[in-house]
């Protein structure tokens, strides 16, 4: 029948070529080689800072804080646990488990004007230099500053 041969016939679809695309959420997927270099400067920047962090912080001397295959381990403690932040190259992500407020998977949202760029969660639009800035401020009870770090979105 007729019917069944325009159910049967090929779908085409256009495809544009670029070095940006969208997951079928909206959020824009950047290319593997900027992902790769944003994702290392960002571990490596938070790697270097925690360890000043719990360095500095008298109440923290038990923790420890390491970094290896792009998996960043913080351990704060017994009172206080550990965050691991990992890169998830697949889905060009950073994920996040925190002690505090569980897991979450960023995505990088390229920056306007001088800012490179930050990490997003979309389903709350938090930034993971935020949602750092605010728990690890209260952790070691003194200022912190994640947005001098790369790709916080606070870069001047």
């Amino acid at each position: 029948p007729k019917h069944q041969q325009i159910l049967a016939a090929p779908i085409l679809v256009r495809r544009a070529f670029c070095t940006v695309q969208s997951d079928p959420i909206g959020v824009a997927l950047i290319d593997v080689v900027t992902y790769e270099t944003v994702c290392s400067d960002t571990l490596e920047g938070l790697c270097e800072y925690f360890e000043e962090l719990v360095e500095g912080t008298p109440h923290l001397k038990s923790g420890d804080v390491y970094y290896s295959d792009g998996v960043l381990t913080v351990k704060l403690g017994e009172k206080y646990g550990t965050y691991v932040i990992n890169r998830q190259s697949p889905n060009r992500q950073i994920w996040l488990s925190s002690p505090t407020s569980g897991p979450k998977r960023y995505d990088f949202v390229p920056g306007k004007g001088n800012s490179s760029g930050k990490w997003i969660y979309k389903h709350d639009g938090g930034c993971l230099h935020e949602l750092l800035q605010r728990e690890i401020k209260e952790i070691v009870q003194k200022d912190v500053d994640f947005f001098s770090l790369p790709h916080s979105g606070g870069e001047k």
